[in-house]
């Protein structure tokens, strides 16, 4: 069974989720992720982080993602490095938002 790991940036962080179906979108400059993979949680220790992506991609079936917003797709053989994740980017980071006028998470105009 073919499984996708597929990182992309939004609203300032790294979302880092896995799914069955990954492909060109019908909208043009998306990619359409279907089948959402979520890892049971088996044990008493439980991951926040995956928790909080759990409960965000609750009840959806297939996400549009900018294209733009894509750091990375791999084709996996099983869901390695456990769950799915949301990191926050700081300042330590080693990851860099490509840069985009239109839209900068920190720059609220209500600010």
């Amino acid at each position: 069974m073919r499984i996708f790991k597929i990182v992309f940036l939004s609203q300032g962080k790294v979302y880092e989720i896995f799914a069955r179906t990954v492909r060109q979108g019908e909208l043009y400059g998306f990619v359409e992720v279907e089948d959402l993979i979520f890892q049971k949680t088996s044990s008493l220790v439980v991951d926040p982080s995956a928790e909080k992506l759990k409960e965000e991609f609750s009840g959806v079936h297939r996400t549009r993602i900018p294209i733009h917003a894509v750091i990375r797709i791999d084709e996996v053989e099983k869901q390695e490095h456990g769950p799915g994740k949301i990191i926050e980017i700081d300042s330590d980071s080693n990851i860099t938002p490509f840069p985009n006028p239109f839209l900068d998470p920190k720059k609220r105009p209500d600010k």
